[in-house]
């Protein structure tokens, strides 16, 4: 709506965006609380997101949107995968868990499915919009790309960090053995979230394809905009 704005705030935003990358990463790996941990994580992401916007590039809108739509599914499956093991034990403090896999194996499928969709592992949906913001944002500067790209280091740390302590290490607590592996309707609920990720992973096309006509036009207005205000400046 505001292109000449948007450009003599650019600055400012992308500030902002790094800063809460790296800001929210190092406070989501201090936390004891797995949904807290997540939250910061959102924030992290949403980081990668205001950056696509702003480096006002082809790649980097796309992404963004990619990234956009990516986080509003694996997020979501990230509080559900929170919720299936709060429901049973009624805590979201990391250390009151470990050991899961010897007695909940699919739900240490679901969990790994959705951490490695996060971190943006290839092939899953958080890869695609993520390397879209990067590659648009090296063409924008490339130490924007590089601190962003720490960010991808440290979200691949804190969630990886959170799943090992979960997830792996003998099954000790004698209140986390009686718990059973997902029900039916809990595995009907995630099937259609990792059928999306895998989705958007292996075929982004299918989305990009729909985004790039209306961030075409985006671009090209912002710039035709930028164009006129340097003529009229002149």
């Amino acid at each position: 709506m505001f292109p000449i704005a948007s450009a003599d705030f650019q600055w400012l935003i992308m500030s902002l965006s790094l800063i809460g990358i790296v800001y929210a990463s190092f406070v989501a790996l201090a936390q004891e609380d797995m949904k807290k941990l997540i939250a910061y994580s959102s924030v992290a992401h949403m980081g990668f997101v205001t950056i696509g916007i702003f480096v006002f590039n082809q790649q980097g809108v796309e992404g963004a949107i990619f990234q956009m739509l990516s986080h509003g599914i694996v997020s979501a499956a990230l509080f559900l995968v929170v919720g299936v093991v709060y429901d049973r034990l009624h805590t979201r403090e990391i250390s009151r868990y470990g050991g899961l896999v010897h007695n909940m194996p699919r739900y240490a499928v679901v969990f790994m499915i959705f951490t490695l969709a996060s971190v943006g592992l290839p092939g899953t949906s958080g890869f695609v919009g993520e390397i879209l913001v990067l590659f648009g944002a090296y063409k924008a500067s490339s130490w924007i790309a590089f601190i962003a790209a720490i960010g991808v280091i440290l979200g691949a740390a804190y969630m990886l960090y959170l799943y090992r302590r979960v997830i792996f290490g003998d099954l000790e607590k004698e209140d986390l053995k009686p718990l059973v592996d997902l029900s039916k309707r809990e595995i009907a609920i995630f099937v259609p979230l990792i059928v999306m990720v895998f989705w958007m992973g292996i075929y982004p096309s299918t989305f990009l394809d729909v985004i790039s006509v209306s961030v075409t036009n985006l671009v090209d207005n912002y710039n035709s905009a930028l164009m006129i205000e340097g003529g009229m400046g002149q």
